[in-house]
């Protein structure tokens, strides 16, 4: 019997929280915070996505606090700097017909946490390494 193929749009999150190129880091930072997630797409002024932003491009602002700038310090930072200041602008996307396996080797090989998902040029989803976790859990 042979298995389904799955494709990224069977685990993907369609649910996709973003922010634009000129925020204020600060609002990327609430918003992750918030939502619980680790990567927020960048929309340029059309609408379309052109980077990545990640807790990781945020770490600054941590690592600033630890040296004894203090988080007032950080709070001005963040409040500071746009969003395209940190920005990952190497952007690897996917598309929801792309195999499961095709996007994880990406992944792996880019050494990457997430990819977005675009059809059309439009942001449709986000594939995160959780998303692969969820489909092992799950038994696929």
């Amino acid at each position: 019997m042979a298995t389904k193929k799955l494709l990224v749009r069977d685990v993907m999150s369609r649910k996709v929280h973003t922010v634009e190129r000129n925020d204020e880091l600060a609002i990327a930072d609430a918003l992750m915070k918030q939502e619980r997630v680790r990567h927020l797409p960048v929309l340029d002024e059309s609408g379309e996505v052109c980077a990545v932003v990640s807790q990781r491009d945020l770490f600054r602002g941590a690592l600033l606090r630890a040296l004894g700038f203090g988080s007032r310090s950080e709070d001005m930072m963040l409040k500071q700097l746009p969003v395209k200041e940190a920005m990952s602008t190497d952007l690897q996307t996917t598309t929801p017909v792309t195999p499961v396996a095709e996007a994880a080797r990406l992944m792996i090989e880019r050494k990457i946490g997430c990819l977005p998902v675009v059809e059309n040029r439009k942001l449709v989803g986000i594939v995160t390494e959780t998303d692969f976790v969820r489909l092992v859990a799950e038994g696929h």
